[in-house]
């Protein structure tokens, strides 16, 4: 792995690596080739085909990760820094990670493939130019490019979602916060009070950028957590209700039943 860089390109079959296997580190864009895929993002079971691209962005939770015995896909692997470093473009950026969360596997067209075809392929180019002195920088513009054409793809369904820069910049730092103090604070208004603005505007910001309110968006990353301790058996339900701050077992069974459908016992038997 490109360590000092902060991006790579693999082919499971060539080189012997899983896209499963960077989750944790980094951020995996998947070009499916052959054979199927299948993974569950907290909410939803995903099932990938030939010419699909799957996005598992580091704040998705992926699990159940699954492959078909004839699978092929080459993946791009993209560290934060990387990323955070050369983004192009704040409000596409925010666009574009909130379809990835909502769009995590898509079909591309013939024309999509062969534009996000050529962009691993020139990644791969450069990756290979070791001697060059301005490589991070050159796989930079690389990544820039990668994006643009990536929004390009998803452009009838990043049109859906118009913001202005600064909402997208609220937004993005709400989701961080939410991703950060979710265990122990579920409501808006706490939030709000951390952005210095009041819960009205922090619902129209979220509203703005992604056609849903802000306590949806902190569901959403409650459900994350909940299906992460659950899935740890070492836990008791009393500790799981503990690390989240809930007063008592029966207000914590409510909520897990409310966000997950299921009681915890429920769901630990499921």
């Amino acid at each position: 792995m490109e360590d000092k860089i902060g991006c790579n390109v693999l082919n499971t079959r060539l080189d012997g690596y899983l896209p499963s296997e960077y989750t944790d580190l980094y951020h995996v864009h998947v070009l499916v080739r052959q054979g199927t895929m299948t993974f569950f993002d907290g909410k939803n079971l995903f099932t990938s085909h030939p010419d699909d691209l799957v996005i598992w962005q580091m704040s998705n939770h992926i699990t159940q990760v699954n492959y078909s015995d004839d699978f092929e896909a080459d993946f791009l692997l993209a560290s934060p820094s990387f990323l955070q470093q050369f983004n192009p473009e704040m409000v596409w950026a925010s666009k574009g990670f909130i379809f990835i969360r909502l769009n995590p596997s898509f079909h591309l067209d013939a024309e999509s493939l062969q534009l996000i075809d050529a962009d691993f392929n020139l990644f791969r180019f450069r990756l290979l130019q070791t001697d060059d002195t301005f490589r991070r920088d050159t796989l930079g513009r690389v990544m820039q490019i990668f994006l643009y054409d990536l929004w390009t793809v998803y452009r009838h369904g990043l049109a859906q979602m118009e913001t202005t820069d600064n909402a997208a910049r609220i937004f993005l730092r709400f989701l961080e916060l939410v991703q950060q103090q979710v265990r122990s604070n579920r409501e808006p208004a706490f939030y709000a009070d951390q952005l210095c603005i009041t819960p009205k505007y922090l619902s129209q910001v979220c509203r703005e950028v992604t056609n849903l309110p802000a306590s949806e968006w902190i569901t959403y990353y409650a459900a994350f957590e909940l299906v992460s301790l659950l899935n740890d058996t070492s836990k008791t339900l009393t500790e799981i209700s503990d690390l989240m701050n809930f007063s008592n077992l029966s207000y914590f069974s409510r909520y897990v039943r409310k966000v997950l459908g299921k009681s915890p016992s429920e769901y630990r038997q499921s």
